[in-house]
């Protein structure tokens, strides 16, 4: 495993306890201290990593959370399952606002591994396709096949 798969690995289970506890902000330090103290042996650079990409998650919430009713609107921000829920936000971060600083396909793949791995039997399927519509709108491309215009 990566040090930056398991920064956001870490990442991802500070903001699980979080939003578990009812989203305590001013525990937010507390819960990362713990898990990076527990789990993240070894890792240098990157606490900083997990720790930048949670506060840049919390404070851009409100939009991150729209995009995820925006892409996913058959279920409610609040009955997404708690892991799939900050998965999807951990991965919209670093798609849409994280900037170049991890390409789109990578920014999917990790947050689809995270899912496998933390979530249910279709929390990888789920991840993907809520992040590769997103994607898709991104660069212009269509998300339903049939909107393609054939070339002749």
């Amino acid at each position: 495993m990566s040090n930056r798969h398991l920064a956001r690995s870490i990442a991802l289970q500070t903001l699980f306890e979080w939003d578990f506890r009812g989203r305590p902000t001013a525990g937010l330090p507390a819960i990362l201290d713990h898990n990076l103290t527990e789990f993240g042996i070894g890792l240098s650079v990157e606490k900083k990593f997990a720790a930048e990409l949670i506060d840049s998650i919390i404070n851009n919430l409100i939009e991150i959370d729209k995009l995820i009713v925006q892409y996913a609107p058959n279920w409610p921000v609040d009955q997404i399952t708690i892991v799939d829920r900050n998965i999807l936000r951990l991965g919209i971060f670093e798609l849409k606002f994280g900037g170049d600083a991890v390409p789109p396909k990578v920014a999917i793949n990790e947050a689809i591994e995270l899912g496998k791995s933390f979530g249910g039997p279709a929390s990888g399927k789920f991840v993907n396709g809520v992040l590769g519509a997103l994607y898709k709108d991104m660069v212009g491309e269509p998300t339903n096949p049939s909107d393609k215009k054939s070339v002749k």
